[in-house]
């Protein structure tokens, strides 16, 4: 039987459709790995997709399977990496994931070496903290940490939140059942952050970007106002705007106003999402563990009873040092002298259970060799935080909610809820201490429970159940 041509054709298209499967399988090893120098030194994993990535894989455990976990336990179970490091393409850059603690510590103490760097960073703006490094990082990071940091800074902010803190919680008591939700415009810009970056209405960056610039119309406003107010000789706020419009170089130079800006859009989408965050899921833990509930309540009814309206004294939420001989301060555990241990504890346990941030984000400025593996010039390094707090290798059972296993220090580089290193989050003990003062008037004179206690959590772009977290609320 003589072959047609549309034989011959199919024949064809049969024949080459499993070489061009393995073209687009192997693609981006044959670009990124067989042209890369001493590539037997990389880490194990796969580069997966061209343009892609790994990145539909990581939407699969994160997005669709809800098991955000899965994606690190399966390069594990593959590759079996000794070290905690697996080569792979993400977010558009090929990258090293670093999911052990003596990496992430590695990547954190060489600053000059593993630069930050952010995805979509003009999301936060061109001068924003994240984006800056040597004597302009320092200066900032410096008047940040002064501003709401320090304890001669968490004197005042405690006494200014814990009025709005309580009255809030008399407002959800007299409204009954409440849905957290955020903001949109803080929802919107951090949903851009890790996007892909198509720039056309409708995609996530798109939302971002105007988002972004209805944030800076507003902050540009106040800031306009203030000058106004300085020339009229009005009593400056001493917050952290006057504080970034203070700040002066070694010349004298104050910064310019694109730079006041962009760190106020910073640190105030990081500090609201992030509180608002940490506040939903110590909520969310207590209201399903009724035994820590329960402790924090004998313990803080009788702490508030013996306050001033029942607002935890100055002097107990300003004695907070950090103590290791192992770490440099920047990146040491904390030892909270002045709160009570029991809240102490849930804090921690509730930042490390919740994982706002997942991982961060570095990228090598030079060729790195670490314990026989090579990091390339020009890669990212993710920083997989979320692995290091859920590895039953660190904490036993680590998906409980288990405050009292604080009651043991923990492993050195196990806890990095706030990064570490030079840029450790600028404003960790201020989260820590709202966190505490929140937990201290709820559990002294509230009760609530959840309206969906079995719902499912959603993980991008960060972890919350998917309602929310409603709950009804009412006094004790």
């Amino acid at each position: 039987m003589e072959a047609t041509p549309s034989t011959w054709w199919l024949t064809g298209v049969l024949g080459a459709l499993p070489i061009a499967t393995l073209l687009i399988w192997w693609w981006n090893e044959i670009w990124y790995v067989f042209g890369c120098k001493d590539r037997a030194k990389l880490p194990p994993g796969h580069m997966g997709f061209p343009f892609f990535g790994e990145t539909l894989k990581f939407l699969w455990y994160f997005k669709f399977l809800r098991r955000p976990d899965d994606f690190i336990n399966s390069k594990q179970r593959r590759y079996k990496s000794e070290v905690g490091l697996y080569k792979t393409h993400l977010f558009g850059s090929p990258s090293i994931i670093a999911c052990a603690p003596d990496i992430t510590k590695f990547v954190y103490q060489n600053e000059g070496i593993f630069m930050s760097k952010w995805p979509n960073v003009e999301i936060m703006g061109e001068y924003t903290i994240i984006s800056q490094y040597g004597k302009a990082h320092k200066r900032l990071r410096g008047a940040i940490t002064s501003a709401i940091n320090l304890p001669q800074a968490l004197r005042p902010i405690a006494l200014l939140v814990q009025p709005r803190i309580t009255a809030a919680l008399e407002s959800w008591a007299q409204k009954g059942p409440l849905l957290y939700t955020l903001d949109q415009l803080f929802v919107g810009l951090v949903n851009g952050i890790r996007a892909q970056r198509w720039y056309f209405p409708g995609t996530n960056f798109y939302h971002a970007i105007q988002c972004r610039k209805k944030l800076i119309k507003i902050f540009r406003a106040e800031l306009e106002k203030r000058k106004r107010d300085k020339l009229k000789g009005v009593e400056a706020r001493n917050d952290l705007m006057d504080g970034l419009m203070g700040i002066k170089d070694e010349q004298g130079n104050q910064l310019k106003d694109e730079e006041v800006l962009d760190n106020i859009v910073t640190l105030v989408v990081a500090g609201y999402e992030s509180t608002a965050l940490s506040s939903m899921w110590a909520i969310y833990f207590l209201a399903k563990s009724p035994e820590v509930l329960q402790k924090l309540r004998e313990e803080n009814q009788a702490l508030s009873q013996q306050k001033n309206g029942g607002f935890i004294t100055s002097d107990e939420i300003s004695k907070l040092k950090y103590t290791s001989k192992e770490f440099p301060a920047s990146c040491a555990p904390v030892v909270w002298q002045g709160f009570r241990p029991d809240i102490v504890q849930v804090v921690e346990e509730t930042l490390r259970m919740a994982n706002i941030s997942s991982f961060n984000f570095r990228v090598a400025a030079k060729d790195v060799e670490y314990k026989g593996y090579k990091i390339p010039e020009g890669w990212k390094v993710l920083n997989w935080i979320r692995f290091i707090h859920t590895n039953p290798e660190h904490f036993d059972d680590p998906l409980c909610f288990n405050p009292d296993r604080w009651d043991q220090p923990m492993r050195p580089g196990t806890f990095q809820a706030f990064g570490g290193g030079t840029r450790i989050c600028p404003g960790n003990m201020l989260a820590r201490m709202q966190l505490a003062i929140l937990i201290h008037h709820l559990s002294a004179g509230y009760k609530w429970e959840l309206i969906n206690p079995e719902a499912a959590i959603a993980y991008l772009s960060h972890p919350k159940p998917v309602d929310g977290a409603e709950v009804y609320f009412s006094k004790l």
